[in-house]
């Protein structure tokens, strides 16, 4: 979240979704001069959330040591420095949470081919302290690569074909012997061999943001709803494989997709308005593979997961539409498009009950199955004790 807004974060409580919050690169300068401005945003935006909220870091600004503000790289680390103790002296679960900062890929001097990557000589020493703490506090590296911004600048059929995880020749590299056949895996390990330079081997890479806009300016290549699509669903089977990169194998990287919804109002180009996977009034753009009842080849369960998955709201089943959750799809009278509602606006035949342990279901499962088949035993066991329960208190209700 580009900011620490109260109503998304108590929305979030109780639901095991980890935020990453960010600080404004205008705080940066109080928090570097004053430790008790840190303390105030963490009091304001931290301390009332936590623990119904969980907030796993924050970043201390946004690519601020590109933002053309040089004043930036110099108060970036004492900004961290105390905004980490001041989330240290608040208590044990403040004290969890971890504080970096994201960059940019314009941090990088060099990243073609991967193996050669290297930071930029001018922010060498800004890096170095930063780099140092993100290590010792283990702290996460967060950066920001998107293959779209590669293919912009080399707009050739082969380049977009290797941008968006699709068959292609490959690009080797020499100092590794590696031939890569996607640019994803190719920026990250870029990064990976610059912060190897830089001593810091065992740093741990977030990406911050990656995406691609499904929609531009004439003269923006690429700017498709089926590059969009492409890119992200590749993208998503390509972590959900767990294979890592090349450098990184079988170390799957923590990513997040820019961006949920539309920034209609978003200033520059069109294509910085669409990277959304939502529209603003919360009908999908396109599936990439993360909804619920998502079909095709591309975004179908594995088999071990077929048959356990909840079945979706019956709205948005018997519409056959895609919406975000708490949402019903429904046609118009007109005959015009599917649009997504909330239930009380279209009188859903589901029963709000049902709404409620279905969302209670959904949310539940794609937390807990993941660590494993034995907690997904006990889950399922606890999950029919609750449903036998409801329906117990309801009869009795009833009679």
């Amino acid at each position: 979240m580009y900011g620490a807004d109260p109503a998304i974060i108590q929305a979030l409580a109780g639901t095991n979704i980890s935020l990453v919050l960010g600080t404004t690169n205008a705080d940066i300068p109080s928090f570097a001069a004053d430790p008790s401005a840190a303390s105030s945003w963490v009091s304001a935006n931290i301390l009332p959330f936590i623990p119904s909220s969980s907030i796993a870091a924050v970043s201390v600004g946004n690519e601020a040591l590109n933002s053309g503000d040089p004043s930036l790289a110099s108060n970036l680390l004492p900004a961290m420095q105390n905004l980490h103790s001041a989330l240290s002296s608040a208590g044990s679960t403040a004290a969890s949470i971890k504080v970096s900062t994201v960059h940019s890929m314009a941090v990088l001097s060099q990243s073609d081919p991967p193996s050669s990557g290297a930071f930029h000589s001018d922010l060498a020493p800004a890096l170095a302290g930063i780099l140092a703490f993100l290590r010792d506090n283990g702290s996460p590296f967060m950066i920001n690569p998107y293959p779209y911004f590669a293919y912009r600048d080399d707009p050739r059929p082969e380049t977009l074909a290797f941008c968006l995880f699709q068959p292609n020749s490959g690009r080797f590299d020499a100092g590794s012997k590696i031939t890569y056949t996607n640019m994803f895996d190719a920026q990250v390990d870029a990064i990976h061999s610059a912060l190897n330079a830089a001593g810091f081997p065992n740093v741990e890479i977030v990406v911050a943001e990656t995406g691609w806009p499904y929609r531009g300016d004439p003269d923006e290549a690429g700017t498709t709803v089926d590059n969009a699509k492409a890119f992200n669903g590749n993208l998503v089977a390509h972590l959900r494989s767990m294979t890592g990169t090349p450098l990184m194998p079988g170390r799957p990287v923590e990513t997040y997709i820019f961006e949920l919804y539309d920034e209609d109002l978003k200033s520059g180009r069109t294509s910085e308005r669409s990277f959304g996977l939502f529209r603003t009034d919360l009908t999908m753009n396109y599936d990439a593979g993360l909804s619920k009842s998502s079909s095709g080849s591309e975004s179908s369960p594995s088999p071990s997961q077929a048959g356990s998955m909840p079945p979706p709201p019956a709205g948005a089943a018997a519409a056959g539409q895609q919406c975000v959750p708490g949402m019903v799809a429904q046609a118009s009278a007109d005959g015009g498009p599917i649009q997504c509602y909330l239930p009380s606006a279209v009188g859903s035949n589901l029963p709000p009950p049902m709404d409620l342990l279905y969302w209670i279901d959904f949310l539940a499962y794609r937390r807990l199955t993941s660590n494993g088949f034995s907690v997904f035993v006990m889950y399922r066991a606890l999950c029919f004790a609750f449903y036998l329960l409801f329906y117990a208190a309801l009869s009795l209700l009833l009679i």
